[in-house]
């Protein structure tokens, strides 16, 4: 049976890997080792008093404040939007900005600070530097903070409807294989009290006249059971096992039509491992023996033969009979039956056709080999 799918279970959430401990190990990374790096520049620059050119003070106040506030943005927001964004998905681009106000405010000053233990931001201009530092804080932190935070949502909405349509496909092609599996067993339900009933007559003609053979019939007939169970239970069954069954209940009507019912069967050896529906060939020979051998005196003789050709089985049923036509075939009919099987096995692959080949009849039944 098809293992449950959980959707949820099966996307990865917004900032984080598919893995828990994966996503926390890089998170901590993340945080390490940029602070660690900012805090060796700070005590190098700290303790040696190091003079930095314009363009070296620059470089390292960008780096302070990026550091002290895309770090901790990056991480409240991966928490933020972890926990909220489905419980108010309208609402959590407010918790974003006003998340990242927060961090950009508390890193600006923490960067403040920091700049003005190290030297580069002058005693009593602290103040100073932060309010020319805070509106380009604010400004970058909402608009790079807001636009990963709407990308990554909507990446994330992109995976949950992809998954979900996948979904429902595989939902939906195992509604289809149950479905089919429950008309082919519908079907094969009603080949089974036909068949049988048609077997159970043969017998009651044998008992008054050849006990002995009535007595051989029932074995044959338990066999025909047997195989009709296994048939319930799988879609194919090899051409062996059908052409056992064939022999049996050809012997079993030979019983009661005696020399009218004549037959020979020349299927290749290297045929009898392949998968056929099971009941298919026997009800084509059911079909000759109950609508040709009954219903003329002088009988007919039954040929069935096989071959494979370009990939496909091919299985051929002919007798002397007058022949008929597919088109009046009805649906509760034995090929009817067949034919509703064969779509539901093989779809348009599989065939089931009549023809006139020198004065015989032929069925002939196709499927890929």
């Amino acid at each position: 049976m098809m293992s449950e799918i959980n959707p949820v279970a099966a996307l990865p959430s917004v900032g984080r890997s598919q893995s828990p401990r994966f996503t926390a190990i890089i998170l901590k990374l993340l945080w390490i080792v940029p602070a660690v790096a900012l805090l060796c520049l700070a005590i190098f620059l700290s303790i040696g008093r190091t003079k930095l050119s314009e363009s070296g003070a620059e470089l390292v106040v960008t780096f302070v404040y990026a550091a002290l506030i895309s770090l901790p943005s990056a991480l409240l927001l991966t928490k933020v939007s972890h926990r909220y964004s489905e419980r108010f998905p309208r609402f959590v681009i407010v918790l974003d900005a006003v998340v990242l106000l927060g961090t950009a405010t508390c890193g600006t000053l923490a960067g403040g600070l920091l700049l003005l233990w190290i030297g580069i931001v002058p005693r009593g201009e602290y103040w100073r530097e932060f309010r020319s530092a805070y509106p380009v804080s604010i400004v970058i932190s909402l608009m790079v903070g807001l636009g990963i935070t709407s990308f990554e949502t909507l990446r994330y909405k992109l995976q949950a409807a992809t998954l979900e349509l996948r979904t429902r496909q595989v939902e939906q092609e195992r509604a289809y294989k149950l479905l089919a599996e429950a008309r082919l067993s519908s079907l094969e339900s009603r080949i089974h009290p036909h068949f049988l009933f048609n077997t159970l007559n043969s017998i009651a003609a044998l008992i008054p006249r050849d006990p002995q053979l009535a007595e051989d019939t029932v074995g044959k007939l338990a066999s025909l059971l047997r195989f009709s169970l296994y048939a319930n239970q799988s879609g194919l069954a090899p051409l062996s096992q059908e052409l056992k069954i064939v022999r049996d209940y050809l012997e079993i009507e030979k019983t009661r039509f005696g020399p009218r019912l004549r037959y020979e069967i020349a299927i290749p050896e290297a045929l009898q491992d392949a998968n056929v529906p099971p009941l298919a060939l026997q009800s084509l020979v059911e079909n000759s023996v109950k609508h040709v051998v009954s219903e003329r005196s002088q009988g007919a003789t039954i040929q069935i033969n096989g071959s494979e050709e370009a990939g496909r089985i091919l299985l051929e049923v002919s007798d002397d009979g007058p022949g008929f036509s597919l088109d009046a075939i009805t649906p509760e009919h034995g090929l009817g039956n067949l034919i509703a099987r064969l779509d539901i096995l093989f779809g348009s692959d599989g065939r089931l056709e009549v023809a006139r080949v020198n004065e015989r009849t032929v069925v002939r039944l196709s499927f890929p080999a």
